[in-house]
This record gives structure tokens, sequence and C-alpha cells, in this order.
């Protein structure tokens, strides 16, 4: 009996062991499938998240390229901001000169009390004075003169940068000016056209230093003094005595400055010129359709005397000049080519330009950086592409041609 006993615990222990081990197995199963699951729900976090991750730099992409689009947009705002309050500090001073003007112009009577009617009278007297100053310009020389014809050129001589500006003194002198590049501070003065045209100049040019850079190609002398266009300025204007390099004078011209003069030259944005009747200065205005204005200025103080909005345009024009307060424009091709002077504007209103011929230079292609008109010898002194060429006018009066 002992030994069946035996026997059936054995079995027993044997089949309790196969139960334990069969409910371990599935345990374990569980388990596993218990951390598949979790591992499946991470994954599908990690997505989610990595999902918004992306989402949220695309959105910082998208907002940081919308700051830098307004920091763009105030960038200008800033720059019109204060180019109008250039304009307007310009305006504040000429307001100031005219009102100072005025009140010289009224007679001081300190021993007489004057009635408010009466001096009302003198003040609006002095102001319908002062505005027929600025409508009438006063021609001092006989200037009933036109353009007839370009015609001829004489190239001189090859020196400098493609662009720059060569003339003579307006005002009588031999002496020859050359101003090479677009933005410089050096001045080279020769005694004559003939000392400029010798290889080794005798005397040597003289190297004149100006307080400070000139911008673009629209510089003129006139008297012994410069007048150019200040550089890293949008509408400032120096008058520079080269006999001791200083500035004398300067003034902002109002409404200048935010276009190229010439389409075809863009690096000027003022052009100063002289003819008979004194110093001017051409400028394009963004708010006329980008056409023409010409202002003329007092040579001693630079204050403006008066404006003229034109109908020449900017686009396709690559210089301009006055003679007798009649302002011709020469257009070319972006490529070069034969230039022609296709619109003029008289500020006396005798000559229309639907009523004059289109003029053409010499045949010959050209690029000119800048173009200037010398009054007492009618010639216009350009430059070419680095070439310094004289060009040759005629004039008319009435019907008749002033030979040269």
């Amino acid at each position: 009996m002992s030994g069946r006993a035996i026997l059936l615990f054995l079995w027993s222990l044997c089949l309790g062991l196969g139960s334990v081990r069969s409910q371990s197995s599935s345990q374990d199963s569980l388990i596993i499938q218990y951390l598949e699951r979790r591992l499946a729900q991470m994954e599908e976090r990690l997505n989610t998240c990595e999902q918004n991750t992306q989402s949220v730099t695309q959105k910082t992409y998208d907002l940081s390229s919308e700051i830098r689009g307004y920091l763009s947009t105030l960038t200008v705002l800033r720059s019109e901001v204060q180019s109008q309050m250039d304009t307007v500090s310009a305006r504040v001073d000429r307001m100031e000169r005219e009102l100072e003007y005025l009140e010289n112009k009224i007679p001081t009577q300190s021993d007489i009390e004057m009635e408010e009617a009466l001096l009302e009278q003198q003040i609006m007297a002095a102001e319908l004075e002062q505005l027929k100053k600025r409508a009438t310009i006063k021609v001092e020389n006989d200037c009933s003169t036109t353009l007839s014809q370009i015609k001829s050129l004489k190239i001189v001589k090859k020196a400098g940068d493609p662009s720059g500006s060569w003339f003579k003194d307006s005002a009588g002198s031999a002496k020859v000016y050359l101003m090479s590049g677009i933005r410089n501070d050096t001045l080279l003065e020769y005694v004559s056209i003939e000392s400029f045209t010798e290889k080794a100049s005798t005397p040597p040019a003289k190297v004149v230093r100006l307080p400070f850079n000139w911008q673009g190609t629209g510089h003129v002398v006139h008297d012994g003094f410069l007048y150019y266009h200040k550089a890293e300025t949008p509408n400032q204007i120096l008058k520079v005595d080269l006999m001791n390099s200083t500035v004398v004078d300067s003034t902002l011209l109002p409404g200048a400055g935010r276009l190229p003069v010439y389409s075809l030259n863009p690096n000027t944005y003022l052009d100063m010129a002289v003819d008979e009747l004194g110093l001017w200065v051409i400028h394009a205005d963004a708010e006329y359709a980008g056409n023409l204005v010409i202002t003329k200025l007092d040579k001693g103080s630079l204050a403006v005397e008066y404006t003229w909005d034109t109908q020449c345009r900017s686009r396709d024009a690559e210089g301009a000049f006055l003679i007798c307060g009649t302002l011709y424009v020469v257009y070319n091709t972006r490529y070069g080519g034969r230039s022609t002077v296709q619109c003029l504007y008289d500020i006396h209103d005798t000559i229309h330009s639907n009523e004059s011929p289109v003029m053409f230079f010499p045949k010959r292609y050209t690029s000119h950086s800048s173009i200037h008109y010398h009054p007492g010898e009618k010639q216009l002194y350009a430059w070419d592409d680095g070439y310094q060429t004289i060009y040759t006018v005629d004039t008319r009066r009435s019907d008749h041609v002033i030979p040269e």
C-alpha cells in the first residue's frame, strides 16, 4: 500500500509541475502582448510628436518670413519718412528765408503809427513782388536763341573711367576740369584745353581734394565754384570754393533724389547745368510720372528761384542741357546708339516740343554719361564711354542762324 501511495504522489506532483509550466507560459505571452501594445502606443505618440514638431517648425519659419517682410517694409517706410522729413525741412528753411526777405522788405516807420489795413496792404505788396521775382527770370543778355543743330564732334582725349564728367568754367576761364567716375573726392584741374590734351601736361594737372565725395556725373564749375551732388544724401547740393576746397554754401532740393534723373545713367540723381540765364538743376519727380523737373537756383545763396514741371520723360534719356532757358533732353538706347534730342521745354513758352523736329547728334554710336553746355563757346562737353568729346552747336534767332 505504501508503494502505491508513493506512485500516486509522484504522479500528482508531475501533473502539478506541468500545470505550473503551462500557466507560466501563458503569463509570458500576455506580458509580451502587453509590451507590444505599449510600444505601439509609444511609437504612435512619437510620430504625433514629430508631426507636431514639424508643424511648429513650419509655422515658426512662416512667422519669421512674415516678420522679415514687415521689417523690409518698415525700412522702406523709414526711408520715405526720412526723405519727407528732409523735404519738409528744406521747405521750412525756404519759408524762413522768404519770411526774412518779406520782413526786410516791409518799411519800418518807428515815428508813425501805421494802421492795420495799411500794414496788411504793404505785406501783400511785398508778397506780390516776391512772386513776380520768382515767376520772372531776368535776362541780362540777349537770349532769344534756340538750338538749330548739333553740327560736329571732336574727340579730345580718352582718360578715366567709362563714366565721368568734364567741362570748363562757364564764367569764361580757360581752365578745364575732369571728374572721373560716379563717386569720388578728387578733381583734376588743367590750366587750358591744350594742357589737358597733352600726354605729359605742362604744368601738370592740379589735384583738388574735395571736402565730401560727389555722386553721379552732374557737376558744373562757374566762376571758380564747383556745384555738385553730395554723396550719401538724396538731394543735397554743395557749393565749393576751388581756391581752398571749402564748402561755402549748401541746399536741399525739395522733391529730388528719389529717382535717377536719366534712366540710362542710373547713378546720377541731380544734374547741374549753366546757361546764359544762370544756374540750374535737373531731376526726375516720382510724383510727376517720372518726368523731368528743372529748378532755377541763385548762384550765390543756392536759394530756389522757381521750378518748372516738364513733359519730358526720364525713361530712355541719357542727358540734358539748357540754352537760354530751354531744356533739351537727349535720348538713346540702353545698348548705345545715335543720340537724339527728342523733347524740349521752354520756360518762356515760345518754343514747343511738338513743333520742333528731332535733332540728331553727328553720326556715331555713343553712350553719354554726361553732357554740359558752355554758354560762352556754344559747345557741348560730353563724356562718351571714357572719351572726352566736344560737340559744336548752331543756334538761331528768329529765322537766322548765328555763326559760331
